[in-house]
């Protein structure tokens, strides 16, 4: 009867391997729990922090522009919570002259009153009824000091709430507040509030460019009109809202663009 004999250089070879593999699977399973956890942090953690924020400072410009009220103004001191804004009138674009507003003369002459915003600093609070947000709105689109911050970010150059030309602004659509998470599901007619210290400026949602390239700063122009699909925009003076984000979600090779025209103002 033979006796098989096991030799120990094979012995340390299959041993060699065990311990490979092993390390392996160890390692794998370590970038699969880092993996997690940044998909966690940017997923919850960024937005969770970012709406907490945003909506402190909403809360901080609200009791600001409270205290510089007189007092018949106080009992109108809510101006982005609950129903109090979604509950106040607004033009449809039928009631709006060609250029989006009954007056050319009234909405600048009383967003004058509204100092000029510093550098990153949040001076506006933007509320849209459908998608029930409320967010500041801060001068400068950079991805740190503002956009970051769960906040929406005003492109500079741009002009400012109820003034003639385009109030152009970003915001994330994915992680960080994600403000403009569901933009897509504006439609026409829909309603969006821009609040300053001096007044309530109402823009209604006229048209959607679902996708153009990020480059195409033809949409923030003063007369908004796509560079990269010339049939979507304007080509009359007006008074104009753009809003926009990243599209598809979780990606940022295009523009979701969402045009509005100014419909009416109030002052505070």
């Amino acid at each position: 009867m033979r006796v098989p004999v096991v030799h120990q250089q094979a012995r340390r070879r299959r041993a060699r391997y065990a311990r490979l593999l092993w390390n392996g699977a160890e390692i794998l399973v370590t970038l699969g729990v880092v993996l997690m956890l940044l998909v966690v942090h940017q997923l919850w953690w960024t937005n969770r922090q970012a709406r907490e924020g945003a909506e402190r400072k909403v809360q901080a410009l609200q009791r600001e522009w409270e205290g510089e009220g007189d007092g018949d103004g106080g009992g109108e001191g809510d101006p982005v919570g609950g129903g109090s804004v979604s509950d106040r009138g607004s033009t449809s674009p039928g009631d709006s002259d060609s250029d989006g507003a009954r007056s050319r003369s009234a909405p600048d002459s009383a967003s004058s009153a509204d100092p000029r915003p510093r550098w990153t600093q949040a001076y506006a609070v933007l509320t849209i009824p459908r998608l029930g947000l409320r967010v500041p709105v801060a001068e400068g689109i950079s991805k740190g000091n503002v956009l970051n911050k769960g906040y929406v970010g005003h492109y500079p150059g741009t002009a400012q709430p109820g003034r003639a030309g385009n109030f152009a602004l970003a915001g994330h659509r994915n992680t960080h507040g994600e403000p403009f998470r569901y933009v897509n599901r504006l439609r026409r007619g829909d309603r969006i509030e821009v609040e300053t210290s001096a007044a309530v400026y109402t823009y209604v949602v006229d048209r959607t460019l679902a996708q153009t390239s990020a480059g195409d700063g033809g949409v923030i122009r003063e007369i908004p009109r796509s560079s990269v699909r010339p049939s979507y925009g304007y080509t009359d003076p007006g008074y104009y809202l753009t809003l926009t984000t990243c599209t598809p979600e979780y990606t940022s090779k295009y523009r979701l663009v969402v045009w509005g025209k100014l419909g009416s103002m109030r002052p505070r």
